[in-house]
């Protein structure tokens, strides 16, 4: 009935023992044979192939790069995909169960471990949910600090991706520089918030710290201004570059609305929605800001809508510097539960979305953090259907889905 319900049923079944009527697909999702129970004890059965002359080849979960682990399964022809598989779930945390019990400032701190490259987004979600459902307003100017750590979250992510892609194309010049370039942001978000990641920096009722002078996050724009456009350029000319990025890995744009891909994975094949514009939330209600969306669905589509995307976050946050508030930036949070509240971000890979009930105590009695992620991964075992087992690095990294996020 709703294909992109499938592995959410199998987690919530693995989580919850709560068996779905009629599900299609009743094998353990993150029970990998470690729990006490019978259906993750069982052999895991991998989806059957029909064809002659078909070949498996296995890759991961442990791979060669400093990467997350994650299990993927072609069925080749030759060096042509037929079918992936993916089994994921290798870096579940338990984070659903940590966060029942615990105090506020306690789950705000897991929210901002579930995606590490997403902790601002994640928190920012998380306490846009709390604030909702205790009826609290953070101060404004807490609000626009808040937009101006997201912003530079999407930069910094953007950068290191599009140089990332272009070295999985065997063009290491791009992942130099662009490196160099996210580097700034790091550096210029730990002068500025104290953490390179603003880790810890977005707290329920506001920011725990203030911007004390915004000159380095001023100079940075032009610094990117300055060197970014000369790296489009070179990634636009490079034939051989195109070459592989252009018409590879394509997802249709049935696909991306059947399953609500968010992102650049969802903009790139023709769904227009953005968080930020599609559900406004403050300070983007109050910002002009053009959202990018292309057709193609191909690698280097989603290298484009990042490169737009870039560029508009440096023009939101010259936005915010120029309209920041003055005044506190944080107010105390006084529990009056039982309640509940729900927010969604737009993080630099997709919607995330948070709910949570507070109990009469204060403390977090559930909490569930849904990642974008959840809503792409099928959507490449798709995309590499079809192109060779080479390109399968190439098409990954152009989703850069999550998998501490969708393993929670």
């Amino acid at each position: 009935m709703h294909p992109p319900a499938i592995r959410l049923e199998r987690a919530a079944r693995d989580l919850f023992d709560l068996d779905p009527v009629g599900v299609p697909d009743a094998r353990p999702w993150l029970d990998h044979g470690c729990w006490d129970s019978d259906a993750g004890n069982a052999a895991y059965e991998f989806l059957p192939v029909e064809g002659e002359n078909l070949h498996q080849i296995p890759v991961g979960p442990v791979h060669a790069g400093i990467i997350e682990p994650g299990h993927f399964r072609f069925t080749a022809d030759g060096e042509t995909v037929v079918r992936l598989e993916e089994r994921l779930g290798y870096v579940h945390k338990g984070i659903d169960h940590l966060m029942e019990g615990a105090t506020i400032a306690q789950a705000a701190r897991l929210a901002g471990r579930t995606s590490g490259d997403s902790t601002v987004a994640y928190v920012f979600a998380f306490a846009r949910a709390l604030e909702a459902a205790l009826g609290i307003g953070p101060p404004p100017r807490a609000v626009w600090l808040r937009g101006v750590m997201a912003e530079l979250e999407r930069v910094a992510n953007h950068l290191g991706d599009v140089g990332a892609i272009c070295n999985d194309a065997a063009f290491s010049i791009m992942l130099a520089h662009c490196g160099m370039l996210r580097e700034r942001v790091l550096r210029c978000a730990a002068e500025c918030f104290g953490h390179r990641l603003m880790m810890d920096c977005i707290v329920p009722g506001g920011v725990a710290t203030d911007l004390p002078y915004d000159a380095p996050i001023r100079a940075l724009i032009d610094t990117i201004r300055a060197h970014f456009p000369a790296l489009v350029d070179l990634y636009d000319k490079t034939a051989s570059l195109q070459d592989r990025t252009v018409g590879t890995g394509r997802v249709s744009a049935e696909l991306v609305h059947q399953f609500g891909a968010g992102g650049f994975v969802g903009r790139a094949s023709g769904r227009d929605f953005d968080a930020r514009r599609s559900i406004p939330y403050p300070p983007y209600d109050q910002l002009p800001f053009e959202v990018p969306v292309l057709h193609q669905g191909d690698v280097n589509a989603r290298v484009w809508i990042r490169i737009r995307e870039v560029e508009q976050s440096l023009s939101l946050i010259e936005q915010m510097l120029n309209s920041l508030p003055t005044g506190d930036i944080r107010v105390a949070i006084e529990p009056h539960g039982p309640a509940e509240g729900i927010a969604i971000t737009e993080a630099f890979r997709g919607d995330v979305l948070v709910w949570l009930r507070v109990d009469e105590a204060g403390h977090i009695e559930r909490c569930h953090m849904r990642d974008a992620s959840w809503f792409q991964w099928p959507l490449l075992e798709a995309a590499i259907e079809g192109n060779i087992v080479a390109d399968f690095p190439l098409c990954n990294k152009s989703f850069n889905c999550s998998y501490s996020g969708h393993d929670l």
